[in-house]
């Protein structure tokens, strides 16, 4: 058995040519602001591709990128400025911001309608109550895309995530038990973390680890999904030792082009959803 890979790539391709049709047809474009402190490198690279893809589907975007050192004031004053402009419908800040910055504290203030990336608390704590938030977190839901490209009825099923992050570990548990799945959520302090992904019928690798998953932590057939990019002499892997398991995983997301690109894909989507949402359409 060889698993199926699954190509990020390619459907959100697709997702991007659908938003492309649909913008073409709307009187004004989605406008996105991004939020930027800093000059990380990830950072930088992260930005670049958001703005390109936006670009390539004719969405319009506004980079607000502050210096290192800009203080908490700055950076409030720039959400408040992008919360009460009608022409700005998503609003972003990149992660991780500087570390003098509260980062909970400017997320919280961008408006729930605007907050695309679905971190706000407003937003989580409808989908923590099985209620439909404005925006779902672009990765979670990325990785929701492709898991159901796979696997429609999730019902009952095992999962087992490796991460426990604000970004994908805990609002994907969250996803996945509004699914009827045993959702089992491990991080740095769990014990024996193989001998529970043996069990997992999915499994998420989400903890920045070089290669940490081989064949013999996962049971045959079961659905691989790699969040990690890591760099290993030069190239860059996943958390998933992909040519390890390969033959023995029924299905499998390439790093890159798994769950990079559909993140990427699901942002555009929800600020083309939040431009509906404020013009009542």
């Amino acid at each position: 058995m060889t698993a199926k890979i699954m190509d990020g790539k390619s459907l959100a391709e697709e997702i991007l040519a659908d938003l492309q049709k649909k913008i073409s047809q709307l009187p004004v474009a989605p406008h996105l602001a991004i939020i930027l402190a800093g000059d990380d490198d990830s950072s930088l690279i992260y930005v670049r591709n958001k703005q390109k893809a936006a670009e390539k589907i004719g969405m319009q975007t506004t980079l607000f990128h502050l210096p290192e050192n800009v203080s908490q004031e700055e950076v409030l004053n720039i959400v408040d400025h992008c919360n009460n402009d009608e022409k700005i419908n998503g609003i972003i800040v990149q992660l991780p911001l500087p570390k003098h910055l509260n980062s909970n504290l400017i997320i919280n203030s961008i408006n729930p309608q605007k907050d695309v990336d679905g971190f706000h608390p407003y937003n989580t704590g409808l989908l923590q109550n099985n209620e439909k938030p404005y925006f779902v977190a672009a990765t979670p839901l990325g990785i929701m895309t492709l898991i159901k490209q796979v696997c429609p009825d999730l019902s009952g099923k095992n999962v087992v995530l490796i991460g426990a992050s604000l970004i994908v570990g805990r609002p994907l548990a969250t996803l996945l038990l509004n699914q009827e799945c045993t959702v089992t959520v491990t991080h740095i302090h769990t014990l024996n973390i193989r001998e529970l992904t043996q069990k997992a019928d999915i499994l998420v690798a989400a903890c920045g680890v070089s290669k940490l998953v081989k064949k013999d932590w996962i049971k045959p057939g079961a659905i691989l999904i790699d969040v990690g990019i890591n760099r290993e002499n030069g190239k860059v892997c996943g958390d998933i030792d992909f040519a390890d398991i390969v033959e023995k995983a029924g299905a499998v997301t390439p790093v890159p082009g798994g769950v990079g690109p559909m993140t990427v894909a699901m942002l555009l989507h929800n600020t083309f959803q939040a431009y509906l949402l404020q013009h009542n359409l």
